[in-house]
């Protein structure tokens, strides 16, 4: 598989408005668009035969999260225990510059942080911390001592992003 463009994830949603706020106050991803898409096409699209809003927003580094809502309700599914304890896509990775930074930016939002209030170092110079997002989404914050080490294909000269989002919670990457 040769991809075109950087990885895009998508979240269905109940409460798109409540949702974008918190990807884009909190979190500094760009609008990019938003679409309707008709009944008829959401169930050809096997997305759901309601029909369905999608927004998508930006990372400063070219990923894209898509939050995707129903046109009417489904009924709510209680909250995962832990990160693991669901199926499927379990949570979004953001790589930060600072991860200090980032949970004091978290922490100032009032986002429920589901490691404590302090990184937890998983093996040597990796520290991570995890998060949830307004409808319970697992979020995890990660800072590499050594970046490059990690992603030598993403910080070798002509692909490395320095595009003015340093002043971003987190650095470049949030």
């Amino acid at each position: 598989m040769k991809l075109v463009a950087p990885l895009e994830v998508g979240i269905a949603v109940a409460d798109l408005a409540r949702m974008r706020a918190f990807y884009e106050e909190v979190l500094g991803l760009r609008f990019v668009s938003v679409h309707d898409v008709p009944p008829v096409l959401g169930a050809a699209a096997a997305m759901c035969d309601r029909g369905y809003r999608i927004v998508r927003l930006q990372a400063s580094t070219g990923e894209r999260i898509k939050l995707a809502q129903p046109m009417r309700a489904t009924e709510k599914t209680a909250p995962a225990a832990a990160v693991l304890d669901r199926r499927g896509p379990a949570f979004l990775t953001f790589i930060v510059e600072d991860l200090d930074v980032m949970l004091a930016h978290l922490r100032g939002h009032g986002v429920r942080m589901r490691t404590g209030d302090e990184k937890v170092e998983v093996r040597d110079g990796v520290f991570l911390a995890f998060a949830e997002d307004p409808e319970h989404n697992f979020l995890e914050f990660v800072e590499y001592a050594d970046i490059r080490a990690y992603r030598p294909d993403f910080h070798s000269g002509s692909r490395e992003s320095d595009s003015g989002d340093r002043g971003r919670p987190g650095g470049a990457s949030a």
